[in-house]
């Protein structure tokens, strides 16, 4: 099963700080170690909101705001994809990682694949070519 992995801004990561050398190298290996293992598909970290912008749809209309956004804390810092046999060893593999960058939150979800998609009458049917 596939599990992504979201970690949160700090309000050190929105102001641009980055990780102290050592830091960076204890991320880094564990991120070496868990794709040598075939258990990270991937991952990347994303650049501060000052960087970004934001969509809000109402009623048909689209209304785009420029970052820097307020709350840094509901922002995501990064995210991977995990390949495991459960919610468990997802959950075990993003409290090591959460430990590792010291953010605050981490969501995990399973990613939603096909198979999970298909109605019903569908799912006795033979896939066509």
């Amino acid at each position: 099963m596939r599990y992504m992995v979201m970690h949160y801004q700090t309000q050190e990561n929105e102001d641009g700080v980055v990780p102290s050398a050592e830091e960076q190298a204890a991320i880094g290996e564990y991120m070496r170690e868990a794709s040598l293992s075939g258990v990270l598909l991937g991952g990347e970290g994303v650049h501060g909101s000052s960087k970004g912008a934001r969509l809000e749809v109402t009623d048909g209309s689209v209304r785009v705001i420029d970052g820097p956004f307020a709350e840094a804390k509901e922002l995501i810092a990064g995210f991977a994809i995990l390949d495991v046999s459960s919610l468990e060893e997802a959950v075990e593999h993003a409290r090591k990682f959460a430990l590792l960058v010291g953010t605050h939150r981490v969501d995990v979800r399973q990613v939603v694949e096909f198979a999970d998609l298909a109605l019903p009458e569908q799912a006795d049917q033979p896939e066509q070519a």
